[in-house]
């Protein structure tokens, strides 16, 4: 009977899922770009909250959020989670309900379609070409990152693949030093489930998103490495819960 399951999925996969999932792309990466252009940045993001719920609906991923009472309202921060698949990036952008900006390679903003819709909804291009570029980007992150609208980022710096939590790098933290706002740890449960890498990798899943307690980066000045520690136990501690 699973057998049957899967082989129906991957007919539909293939005939449903990504043509629309390619026609979803094209729509609300257009959409973005001129809401952000004709109403706000935040208006563009929107689309971009709706591209992901779209994808989400039709893989379908099912995604279930805890800890909603650790969000303050009109407060930005830098959220760090835990990265296990290209569908976090779904999960936290359709169902996390916080305005958000991506941090991206500053490359990326000449990439088709998605560099300029994102250029213009305000996502944040990081050029690391020099200490002082770095440094200027990070000056023009801040001024984005007020009256609620936060930025993530995915100190593992790369995909785990797994519910586990690799060991993280410093930059992100730095960056969030810099930044001088509070981090909120959001853990990201099953995703790899989800997509496993690969072409069109997809299969049906449920998936969680934990937003634990906010961290005051101001209480670890001069302490990355606890500052560090601190935040990779706070997004380890759901999983753990789950397991247990």
């Amino acid at each position: 009977m699973k057998a049957l399951g899967n082989f129906l999925y991957q007919i539909y996969k293939w005939v449903i899922f990504i043509p629309v999932f390619a026609l979803a792309s094209i729509i609300f990466s257009l959409g973005a770009a001129l809401l952000a252009v004709i109403i706000s940045p935040k208006a563009g993001s929107l689309s971009g909250v709706m591209w992901a719920k779209t994808v989400a609906f039709f893989t379908p991923m099912r995604v279930k959020v805890y800890g909603r009472e650790n969000i303050k309202k009109g407060q930005s921060y830098v959220i760090v989670a835990n990265h296990q698949s290209a569908y976090d990036i779904f999960a936290l952008y359709g169902f996390l309900g916080i305005d958000f900006r991506w941090i991206m390679k500053k490359e990326l903003r000449h990439a088709f379609g998605i560099g300029p819709a994102s250029a213009a909804v305000g996502h944040i291009f990081i050029d690391r070409s020099s200490p002082k570029a770095a440094y200027e980007s990070i000056k023009e992150a801040k001024a984005k990152l007020v009256n609620g609208t936060s930025v993530v980022i995915f100190p593992e710096g790369t995909r785990s693949g797994s519910n586990s939590v690799r060991r993280f790098k410093g930059g992100a933290f730095k960056i969030a030093g810099e930044l001088d706002l509070p981090i909120l740890p959001v853990t990201i449960k099953d995703t790899h489930k989800v997509y496993g890498g690969g072409t069109f990798n997809v299969r049906p899943g449920k998936v969680s998103i934990t937003i634990n307690p906010c961290i005051n980066t101001a209480e670890y000045k001069g302490d990355m490495k606890l500052l560090m520690e601190t935040t990779r136990e706070a997004l380890i501690q759901p999983i753990k819960e789950f397991n247990s």
